[in-house]
């Protein structure tokens, strides 16, 4: 049996943007009619429409970091999380990150030191 392999983005669309999502498809796009369906204003729509956009750009971008940055950014949009606490998290992240790659430097420093290639 097949297994469906779905898009990262999918996984940070909470229920209620995937049906508005859905009724966005089915109104073929339009926005207009969207504000009609919901009762709100064009410029509700097209807000709620781009912070969802937000989430699947910053999912998606490959500048955005690695995993942990992504869902840190993920939940400061959801406001699960303050900006500040995500900042601090995120500095302790980078700092183990940048600690780990300077001790597999140094690990592997002396097996590939200029030295070492001639005889």
């Amino acid at each position: 049996m097949e297994t469906k392999s779905f898009p990262a983005w999918l996984s940070v669309i909470d229920e209620e943007e995937t049906l508005f999502l859905k009724q966005f498809l089915l109104t073929s796009g339009s926005l207009k009619q969207l504000a009609t369906l919901y009762g709100v204003s064009y410029p509700t729509i097209r807000a709620r429409l781009d912070r969802i956009i937000d989430k699947v750009q910053v999912t998606d971008s490959p500048s955005a970091g690695d995993s942990f940055e992504k869902l840190l950014d993920v939940l400061v949009e959801q406001g699960v999380v303050v900006p500040g606490t995500a900042r601090t998290l995120m500095q302790g992240h980078r700092r183990v990150l940048r600690d780990v790659s300077e001790r597999v430097e140094r690990n592997l420093a002396p097996e590939f030191a200029a030295d070492a290639w001639h005889e």
